[in-house]
């Protein structure tokens, strides 16, 4: 089910079409305006900033519950943020196939919020997965015990590239933002980010030219059943 635009002057098509480059790509509200004024659409950024607020989160959800079951095999990883110059700490959970299954931005990386990113993923993915692989990080081991105390537990620095990869975007994309206001700004845009932009990062990489454009035209298909739109077009 697609969102409600009611009260929007401007059409679904548009809207999703601001949305879609602001988190696919390391772009600002003033460089999207832009590009949607080469296409001879006029809208503010300010008015973009506040369809990115509202509707991002809601794509996002959109494409999640659109995705198959996670694999049983869950991938966890940590990484320090900066936000006003203090040290946070970013929660990732992927799968075996690098699908992000949820983010959380945290003050600590304790015992409790190790549970509390636990109890998070396992409500939000209604799933338990056969398997979870950490580094050597203590909380993890003390808040598996305490949480998930039947699923096996992997403790190996080397085993958890797959995690650790995933926060690659993410860094190219706070580095384009300059960091990150608030907690809960950071919070509000990567859960977004998380959702959205892996939607349109396929595997390129072994991936043959016709097949690679075959499968973008299958995404930004199911992007415009999400969103609602099917008039403008998304795709590059």
């Amino acid at each position: 089910m697609s969102p409600s635009y009611q009260g929007h002057r401007y059409p679904a098509e548009i809207i999703s079409h601001c949305v879609w480059p602001y988190f696919r790509s390391p772009l600002s509200f003033r460089e999207v305006e832009e590009l949607m004024l080469e296409r001879g659409v006029i809208v503010s950024y300010e008015t973009i900033r506040r369809w990115c607020l509202k509707f991002g989160q809601a794509y996002a959800n959109g494409l999640r519950r659109s995705r198959p079951r996670p694999a049983d095999k869950w991938h966890l990883d940590e990484v320090f943020i900066s936000i006003n110059g203090e040290r946070k700490y970013l929660w990732r959970a992927v799968d075996q196939d690098g699908m992000v299954l949820d983010i959380l931005v945290q003050s600590r990386r304790d015992t409790a919020a190790a549970g509390r990113f636990f109890r998070r993923l396992l409500k939000k993915t209604g799933e338990v997965p056969r398997v979870i692989v950490t580094d050597k990080l203590c909380s993890y081991g003390a808040a598996h015990r305490e949480v998930m105390p039947s699923v096996e537990h992997c403790s190996h620095q080397g085993l958890n590239n797959r995690a650790e990869n995933s926060h690659q975007p993410t860094r190219q994309r706070e580095r384009a933002m300059k960091g990150f206001r608030s907690v809960g700004a950071a919070q509000w845009f990567l859960s977004a980010f998380s959702g959205i932009s892996p939607h349109f990062r396929p595997r390129r990489h072994l991936t043959p030219a016709t097949d690679y454009r075959t499968e973008m035209r299958y995404r930004f298909t199911i992007w415009n059943q999400i969103t609602g739109a099917d008039g403008l077009s998304a795709a590059p």
